[in-house]
């Protein structure tokens, strides 16, 4: 007689954890499905006093409740999403600081910020691009858009478009940053402290030509009408371009140059004193962007410090065009500069 053994138990399932709701959250924190609504979507025509906030963020974080972006969206009638392409051009520490104080800025007032790249589209066919994720504003840095790109993320539902550049974009709001200003400072600086032979340095990097033109364009305009020349100088990041020019330095007859920033500055210094070119005694430097780095440099680096506008500024504009998309647009210069004299002038 053959036993057949019994079949295995059928396995057990593993309980499946349940979703958080609004709900959940509101029995949570003993208040109503509409105070928790209100709260995490920020919403400001509702007075709520802040320890019943914090007790709804509490809960909701306890529960690892998340909102349904897409639900919210419906409900809004448009999402939180900031879109901020990536710029065309390459980006230094001084950016990527404004950049970061901007989004935390924005996350405060219940944004989600996402960034875009922008290898492969250009101008109004980026927005086309952008205007495909449905952002409810879009902070674009540099130039490039134009009238058109600006219609078709209305058209999609952006309620703000916002530009960071030297111009005005009809029916955009802007930011305007005249970096003739940062020109100006360095070479009135130079002139102001005896310098008469100014070079100034122009990036070969793609892209920062939007920058260096009205920079060396400034220069020219601190000494216009004096004995002072400016001779241009274009220098590609690297130690090899850098040894070339001062390897014939001398030969330009130069006393002074304004190095476009602070690590062209660094690259430039480092080479010159190579050569035997001694600073400032032969030659005064400027650079731009006032980085802790030039400060560590001997002798330290004179630079022009830029003034910026606060992310939480940036952000309370969008906030604005946000909540009133048919205000007229708003222009603003923002940006200042100023030497800070040190060592090396």
């Amino acid at each position: 007689m053959v036993q057949i053994p019994n079949p295995p138990a059928p396995a057990t399932p593993a309980p499946t954890r349940s979703v958080p709701t609004s709900a959940d959250v509101a029995r949570l924190a003993g208040v109503s499905r509409a105070t928790v609504s209100y709260v995490l979507n920020n919403a400001r025509a509702v007075r709520i006093s802040e320890p019943t906030r914090r007790r709804v963020r509490e809960a909701a974080r306890e529960l690892g409740y998340v909102p349904h972006a897409a639900a919210r969206s419906l409900r809004a009638g448009h999402s939180r999403m900031v879109l901020m392409p990536a710029p065309a051009f390459p980006v230094g520490p001084l950016y990527s600081r404004f950049i970061n104080e901007l989004q935390a800025a924005l996350s405060l007032l219940d944004y989600t910020v996402v960034q875009y790249g922008t290898v492969g589209v250009h101008d109004d066919e980026a927005a086309r691009a952008w205007a495909e994720l449905r952002p409810v504003a879009v902070l674009v840095p540099g130039s490039g858009l134009g009238p058109r790109g600006v219609e078709v993320l209305k058209r999609s539902g952006a309620r703000a478009v916002v530009t960071l550049g030297p111009e005005t974009v009809e029916g955009a709001h802007a930011l305007l940053m005249d970096h003739d200003v940062v020109g100006y400072s360095a070479g009135a600086h130079l002139f102001d402290t005896g310098r008469r032979r100014i070079g100034v340095v122009v990036p070969g990097e793609r892209g920062l030509d939007t920058f260096s033109a009205p920079r060396l364009a400034g220069v020219r305009a601190a000494v216009r009408g004096t004995d002072a020349t400016v001779t241009e100088l274009p220098l590609a990041h690297d130690e090899e371009a850098a040894a070339s020019l001062a390897g014939r330095w001398r030969d330009l007859g130069l006393d002074a140059v304004f190095t476009y920033n602070d690590e062209y500055a660094m690259l430039l210094m480092r080479a010159l004193q190579d050569e035997g070119v001694r600073i400032p005694e032969e030659t005064a430097v400027v650079g731009a962007d006032d980085l802790m780095l030039g400060r560590l440099l001997r002798p330290r680096l004179s630079t022009v410090h830029l003034e910026l506008p606060s992310g939480r500024e940036l952000a309370d504009l969008v906030d604005r065009a946000v909540n009133d998309p048919s205000a007229s647009p708003e222009a603003h210069k923002v940006l200042g500069a100023r030497v800070i004299r040190r060592d090396s002038t």
